[in-house]
């Protein structure tokens, strides 16, 4: 078995009897204070930014400065197992309030139904905990490893475990947060620079290519701006119109339609593997926790659930009368697929690069819902139903990787399951916060018109309706996102090109290949320096979010309708 690639003081691989408790006294009292702290400030920003950020390492270093305080309860957050629970907390209640039940809830308003806000509310949460659940019992499989790259997960971890080791380990990460800090601040996503430091190179390099060329295309040019300031190496490419037609417009959802349904039969193929419980291997000889037996009966029954979930959605709803029976259990079927697609797509998305595209998946599965021939309230559901799957896959899995990391990448199994299950009940316990907190806020919000912009764009898409020219581009553009994916085989390289098609701009594509000529050009030069980069990458990472954080956070103070 190959020696691990974050190694920890041994220190910190305690029996697992030990583990702090997600539900003890300090623990659960410091989680309550930052799920809730977490929920609003995912509220306050997903409806006046329309972004949400990842609050683990907010909370992971307030467990750590807390912890130096010369106080009994203080000095329990010196443990870096508890300090991994906290940020597990913030981080699930922040995403979980914002992407996983603000975001849906808002739709049926922004649609003149604000009547179904408490059904489609009970609808999501269930929709959230169901994905939670499925990622638990997925993680650490050969489709989920707990090796994968999971790039916050690292920097959540690593950033814990610079204030443990100190020294040289200490010194490049205030060196990485610097460079993200100060790279942010100055336009540069060095987010994405530091990923592309130890995330999966190929799938990087996929991502980067798909976002310099949306970027050009939507700039017309070649464009990158630094201090708010752009400058433009060639433009006028293409002709008046280009950008906005039909044929462009549906290619990268097109492209994502075809690299997600080879994605998924590849998923599928995977799943058709005769290993025992037990037997599965990872590539460093590892035997991974989860067995491909076992993920199989978790996806099945994963459906089973969701499709339960759609019907009482539906039942709560008062739709299932606006369809006829065979179109209501088509709707149930694909509801229940759309679901389970989704959080697929975007963990694997989340996986390789640290992005999870769950907005634009979403969308996906609207336009072909939309193409089936749903009516609009049924859309509007089974879109909401899907966006709040994907958002909490992705981020319970970032801080299940932290916590691998920190108990020494399952050095001690036992030690492993015990913290995994810990986080897993710390992530419910922030989603039923984060509920309560949704429960008291939202028409707080939807009264002042205050929207997570993307509830408006499903709805306007929905009224928008959709015709045989946008199906034919969405087809025609499925097959080179097939192939691309089909070519790339397991590293997702379809998946990625078709994310940095989705969301990308010029700067990120050029800013992830400077990244990635950075890392083959030292890593040829000596093998040694992958460590480094990694610590670099992971400051990096962790520099951006906390500067994304505090500009974004300080700057609500600023607005005048805050």
């Amino acid at each position: 078995m190959e020696k691990p690639k974050y190694e920890v003081p041994k220190e910190l691989i305690i029996p697992a009897s030990e583990h702090p408790k997600a539900f003890e006294g300090p623990t659960l009292i410091l989680n309550i204070i930052m799920c809730a702290l977490g929920a609003i400030i995912g509220l306050e920003l997903i409806v006046r930014t329309g972004v949400t950020p990842n609050t683990s390492i907010i909370g992971a270093l307030f467990a750590i400065v807390l912890s130096r305080i010369p106080v009994a309860f203080c000095q329990k957050f010196r443990s870096v197992h508890r300090q991994n629970l906290i940020a597990t907390s913030i981080s699930g209640a922040t995403f979980s309030a914002a992407n996983c039940l603000l975001l849906p809830i808002g739709i049926p308003v922004v649609m003149g139904r604000p009547d179904l806000v408490f059904p489609m509310l009970i609808g999501v949460f269930i929709a959230t905990v169901i994905d939670a659940t499925i990622l638990y019992r997925s993680f650490d499989s050969e489709m989920f490893p707990a090796d994968g790259a999971w790039p916050p997960g690292v920097a959540s971890a690593e950033s814990i475990l610079a204030v443990v080791e100190k020294g040289k380990k200490a010194f490049l990460m205030i060196v990485g947060i610097v460079i993200g800090w100060v790279g942010k601040l100055a336009g540069i996503p060095t987010d994405l620079l530091g990923v592309s430091w130890f995330g999966d190179f190929f799938a990087m390099l996929a991502l980067g290519v798909g976002s310099i060329v949306i970027g050009v295309i939507n700039d017309n040019g070649f464009v990158l701006s630094l201090f708010g300031h752009s400058a433009s190496l060639f433009s006028g490419i293409f002709p008046e119109g280009f950008s906005s037609s039909a044929m462009i417009t549906y290619m990268p959802h097109g492209v994502m339609i075809g690299a997600g349904a080879v994605s998924l039969i590849q998923c599928a193929v995977m799943l058709m593997k005769k290993g025992k419980n037990g037997t599965d291997t990872s590539a460093t000889g590892r035997k991974y926790t989860r067995s491909m037996n076992s993920l199989k009966k978790t996806l099945v029954g994963g459906y089973g659930v969701y499709l339960i979930g759609a019907f009482i959605l539906a039942l709560g709803c008062g739709i299932l009368t606006d369809m006829s029976p065979v179109k209501l259990i088509i709707w149930l079927i694909y509801t229940a697929f759309a679901a389970i697609a989704s959080e697929l797509i975007v963990g694997i998305s989340a996986m390789h690069s640290g992005w999870f595209p769950g907005f634009a998946t979403a969308l996906i599965f609207l336009l072909v819902g939309m193409l089936i021939g749903f009516p609009p309230i049924p859309l509007a559901l089974m879109v909401g139903y899907t966006s709040a799957t994907g958002p909490a896959f992705s981020d319970m899995a970032y801080d299940l990787k932290s916590g691998y990391i920190l108990r020494g990448s399952g050095v001690d199994p036992e030690l492993e399951m015990e913290g995994r299950k810990q986080q897993y009940r710390a992530n419910i316990f922030s989603f039923a916060v984060a509920l309560i907190i949704v429960i008291f806020m939202a028409n707080r919000y939807f009264d002042q018109g205050l929207f997570a912009p993307v509830s408006a764009t499903f709805a306007a898409t929905i009224d928008a309706g959709t015709n045989a020219e946008i199906a034919k581009w969405l087809f025609i553009w499925a097959i080179p996102g097939a192939i691309i994916q089909l070519i790339g085989g397991e590293r997702q390289i379809g998946i990625l090109f078709a994310t940095g098609l989705l969301v990308g701009t010029t700067m990120n594509g050029v800013t992830i290949l400077i990244g990635l000529l950075i890392r083959h050009i030292l890593l040829k030069r000596n093998a040694e320096h992958e460590q480094t980069l990694n610590i670099l990458g992971a400051g990096a990472l962790a520099g951006a979010a906390l500067c994304s954080f505090f500009t974004a956070t300080l700057g609500l103070f600023n607005r005048s309708d805050s």
